[in-house]
């Protein structure tokens, strides 16, 4: 984090004052880290940073298109990028976790149209065409993401069709996060990307959901309720089975 409030996180409450900012999110990682499996009261979601970092927080907020507001679980407030997140989500875990196996149907592409009623049926094609992607996975994907609502925007400021956070939209040259086509074919070249380096599709959806940091500390679909009814949901759409 930088230490200028200009562009860096906003201290607030009884933390201390934004001079010491940086020092004290620093210590708060750190306790994190050195407590995992602990149970942190009031804690709510998981704040997944790029970085590789995970904080335990109490509420999100969005502040405008750019910032985000973490209420730790501990006390204290910190404001951050939305560039910096991976993701959040609900840190509910299950209390029986049960394998996910891998489907039979392959992830790659297939000359096997949609049917006639899917919305942006035909972006969707041309966006899986162009990643080597199963139109019928990315379909179950966008179902799952946003409903098909192109303006959609999630607690964690995650936009579109694809709901991509803005370091993947950006990084993919997007200026407009709610253009159909444009968050179709980053959000499929971002999934492709993550099949690729899993080689593997429930970690690779696990990831896109929860982001690659928490996925490679479980080694697996993590244990968190929604990523792994996320990755059940998709599954169920694109490859029916008994999940």
């Amino acid at each position: 984090m930088r230490r200028r409030q200009a562009r860096g996180e906003r201290r607030e409450g009884g933390a201390p004052s934004a001079g010491h900012g940086f020092a004290w999110l620093v210590a708060a990682w750190f306790l994190l880290a050195s407590t995992a499996g602990w149970d942190h009261a009031g804690a709510q979601y998981l704040a997944v940073f790029s970085d590789g970092r995970v904080l335990k927080v109490s509420a999100v907020s969005l502040v405008g298109t750019e910032q985000i507001r973490l209420e730790l679980a501990g006390g204290g407030v910190v404001q951050v990028p939305l560039t910096r997140l991976q993701n959040v989500i609900e840190d509910i875990v299950e209390p029986v976790i049960e394998p996910v196996p891998a489907p039979p149907c392959p992830p790659e592409y297939a000359d096997q149209p949609l049917p006639e009623a899917t919305p942006y049926r035909a972006e969707i094609i041309a966006a899986s065409r162009a990643a080597g992607l199963h139109p019928w996975l990315v379909a179950a994907v966008v179902e799952a993401e946003s409903r098909y609502d192109r303006w959609a925007v999630s607690r964690a400021g995650a936009r579109g069709l694809m709901q991509l956070m803005p370091a993947v939209w950006r990084d993919g040259g997007i200026r407009n996060p709610h253009d159909a086509k444009a968050n179709l074919r980053v959000g499929c070249a971002h999934l492709k990307a993550l099949i690729d380096r899993f080689d593997d599709l429930p970690l690779a959806l696990a990831a896109y959901n929860a982001g690659p940091t928490v996925v490679e500390r479980y080694e697996g679909v993590p244990p968190y309720r929604e990523t792994r009814d996320f990755v059940r949901r998709v599954l169920s759409r694109f490859c029916p089975l008994d999940l």
